[in-house]
């Protein structure tokens, strides 16, 4: 084709002139895998812009070449003008991206033979408040796969075995021969028949069906510490699914969620509640009954004690789920103001109003001096 009839390398990548190397690249394999002449066999449109897209690379992805495409065009890189030569070697990059689009490769063993580890299983376990408080002994219920117990894992129907795959010879691989506009490649692709094992079974276990493993429900007793919460995570080893092959066992992880509580909320490792009190409780001072999680206590609270006045007790709250320390409880109380009144009742509160007016009426009197200058008189 004639360099002045060569379509702009940055147009067929669809890039810009200052596209970066890794930029360049996902044009190219997006490009390179969409005209493939595999993908579009007979196709001569394709393959023509296959080769298009393969050219603009090798230029573009070199700094040198790229450097003088850009200062002098196609005349730059051609060796006819002096250019760069397209040698063999150039094509390092693009040969490497053209296997990695195919998933192609040189592999030389991919014959499935060594142990693998089984896969993880994960069950939610819902507690109520006391046992993530204090830790609780559960007994939970798993499905899981486990070797078959009549062909211990095999598969093969007990008195038979494995025989040699036909198809891949035992080898767990074959080779396959592809054509591309630089030649013939060899690609290596795992055993379709036999997945890779390079061995068949002839007569599978009846009780598994030649898979080896059988779905089976089992119970285990788990130890939940204390102090867990909502999103702890409890990790028990080898309890998940079987491994192939002898490999180990996978994990069994338990979720753990927290019912709420009607009195205590946690946040950390504290305890927070509300306790009402009476009006006479809180001008006289009183001792009064405080829940905690082991049960009730006796706390005193001094006289004049304000409505959402917050006290705390020391390492009542919840243990440390590491097995150290404790949290704190705090309590805040709440005066409650009588709605119903006697006649009696009402007598004696107006009597200690008069004869505590004049200190009230001194604090309303400053608290309305504050309005005023909040809001200009």
């Amino acid at each position: 084709m004639n360099r002045l009839s060569k379509r702009d390398y940055y147009e067929i990548l669809n890039v810009n002139k200052d596209a970066t190397a890794e930029e360049l690249k996902r044009a190219y394999r997006t490009l390179a895998k969409k005209y493939h002449p595999d993908l579009n066999p007979d196709n001569s449109e394709a393959e023509q812009k296959f080769k298009e897209v393969n050219e603009a690379y090798e230029i573009l992805s070199d700094s040198q070449k790229r450097a003088q495409y850009d200062r002098f065009g196609h005349a730059g890189v051609d060796p006819q003008s002096g250019g760069y030569g397209q040698g063999f070697g150039g094509f390092g990059d693009i040969f490497e991206d053209i296997f990695d689009i195919f998933g192609g490769g040189f592999s030389q063993n991919s014959r499935r033979t060594g142990p693998v580890r089984g896969a993880d299983l994960r069950y939610n376990l819902n507690l109520d408040f006391k046992e993530s408080v204090f830790g609780v002994e559960k007994e939970i219920q798993i499905r899981r796969t486990e070797n078959c117990t009549t062909c211990n894992g095999s598969g093969v129907k007990p008195g038979s075995s494995k025989e040699t795959c036909s198809n891949c010879n035992g080898k767990g691989e074959v080779r396959y021969a592809q054509q591309t506009p630089f030649g013939q490649f060899v690609r290596v692709g795992t055993c379709d028949v036999c997945g890779g094992t390079g061995e068949m079974i002839i007569d599978k276990c009846e009780d598994c069906q030649g898979t080896g493993k059988d779905l089976r429900t089992k119970k285990l007793k788990v130890k939940i510490p204390a102090g867990v919460d909502n999103g702890s995570i409890i990790s028990i080893k080898n309890e998940g699914e079987t491994g192939e092959r002898g490999g180990p066992s996978g994990d069994l992880y338990i979720y753990i969620t927290v019912n709420e509580d009607s009195v205590f909320k946690r946040r950390g490792n504290d305890i927070f509640l509300t306790i009402p009190i009476s009006f006479a409780e809180a001008v006289l001072g009183a001792e009064i009954e405080v829940p905690t999680l082991e049960g009730i206590t006796n706390h005193s609270i001094p006289e004049g004690t304000q409505t959402g006045t917050q006290f705390r007790l020391k390492h009542m709250g919840v243990p440390n789920v590491k097995g150290y320390g404790r949290g704190d409880l705090y309590f805040t109380v709440e005066v409650k103001v009588p709605t119903k009144l006697s006649e009696k009742q009402k007598e004696l509160l107006k009597a200690f109003a008069d004869e505590t007016g004049e200190y009230y009426k001194e604090n309303k009197k400053g608290f309305f001096g504050k309005m005023k200058d909040a809001f200009g008189n």
